[in-house]
């Protein structure tokens, strides 16, 4: 038992240390943040992602031209500043578990290049490094676009706000690219360099291939929210290899209630049900046309603390599921009509709850 939980807890640190999604607390902040803001995320959010400062430490570890350098980071800066803007502007997105596993492979691949992989074990020439790195930098800004579109955005001002972004994606990686060439060019003076280059470049292989593991384990254990209706229940939640088992019909038939209501622009509504302990609610909504923000929470029967549990934060049109209750009390959604213009909601629900209404 104690070697499982250790084993669990090595997991869940090394997935804690991996992990540059957007706080909350961030994306709270979003609502109503200014082009100042957006650019101090982008740059904290490259600094704390560590499968891109691993790919960029690979591209770097054996350059000392600085041309070279300049060459590479650009063509790196091009690719996923296009992916970043294009794919968040134009509202194209991938699971992002899938897009940061497909970027770890890129962090395997820089360390194997550096090892001089293809020539030892494949008796080739390695491609051609420069569009490499291009591809690799669209890849990348798919993932940061991935990100950014998790946040409440808005249609307000869009476009600004996501060259804001970039524009502190490029101050992060200027800052942790200077610490990094700064490091590189002391080490390279000492007699360890070559000595330890192949166990450096090792190293950024295993995180590279840990780093994909770990994206592939969250995927795998994704709590989906889709029609075909899976929990968004914090506890025992009903993971995607579990969806042969639900006897659930699809969620555009023998509704039990349903409901529709404007959002004036700028303006936010609660609605909620009172739902006892392991009961479920089905729910379909969506809107007319637009994007709502909106949380998905529930508050504990009798709590006098103002505590509430998330279970579902983004930036949409639709959303459905089945939702199993944790603990009794309200549950329900919060919506703020992020855009100028009024939208209509349609809310589809069934299940074992109390009606409680707007709030």
């Amino acid at each position: 038992m104690k070697t499982k939980l250790l084993t669990y807890l090595i997991l869940f640190s090394y997935s804690s240390l991996f992990a540059h999604g957007i706080s909350e607390a961030d994306k709270a902040q979003m609502l109503s943040a200014g082009a100042l803001q957006y650019i101090s995320l982008g740059a904290s959010h490259m600094i704390t992602g560590y499968d891109h400062l691993l790919f960029l430490f690979g591209v770097i570890f054996f350059l000392t031209n600085f041309t070279d350098i300049v060459k590479f980071i650009t063509a790196f800066t091009l690719g996923h500043s296009i992916t970043l803007i294009f794919a968040t502007f134009m509202g194209i997105s991938a699971n992002y578990f899938l897009i940061d596993a497909l970027i770890a492979l890129t962090v395997i691949y820089k360390g194997f290049d550096n090892l001089n992989g293809f020539k030892k074990y494949f008796h080739m020439k390695a491609p051609n490094l420069l569009g490499l790195v291009f591809i690799f930098g669209l890849i990348h800004g798919f993932g940061l676009s991935t990100r950014l579109q998790q946040l409440p955005l808005g249609n307000e001002g869009l476009l600004a706000k996501i060259i804001a972004f970039n524009i502190g994606v490029e101050f992060g990686q200027v800052s942790a690219l200077a610490i990094m060439l700064l490091l590189l060019s002391g080490w390279r003076k000492s007699e360890s360099f070559l000595k330890f280059s192949k166990i450096s470049n090792l190293a950024i292989i295993t995180a590279g291939i840990g780093l994909f593991f770990m994206q592939m384990h969250g995927y795998s254990h994704e709590v989906f929210v889709d029609e075909l209706a899976l929990s968004v229940g914090s506890q025992n939640p009903i993971h995607k290899k579990d969806m042969a088992k639900i006897p659930i019909k699809r969620l555009n038939n023998n509704w039990k209630d349903s409901i529709t209501f404007t959002i004036d622009g700028g303006s936010s509504m609660e609605y909620k049900f009172h739902i006892i302990k392991g009961n479920l609610l089905e729910y379909a909504w969506e809107t007319d046309h637009g994007k709502l923000f909106f949380d998905f929470h529930g508050e504990p029967k009798g709590d006098k603390t103002g505590y509430f549990e998330s279970f579902k934060k983004d930036t949409d049109h639709q959303s459905s599921g089945s939702f199993k209750a944790p603990f009794v009390g309200s549950h329900g959604w919060y919506w703020k009509n992020i855009g100028s213009e009024p939208l209509q909601l349609t809310l589809k629900t069934r299940g074992i709850y109390k009606i409680l209404g707007k709030r």
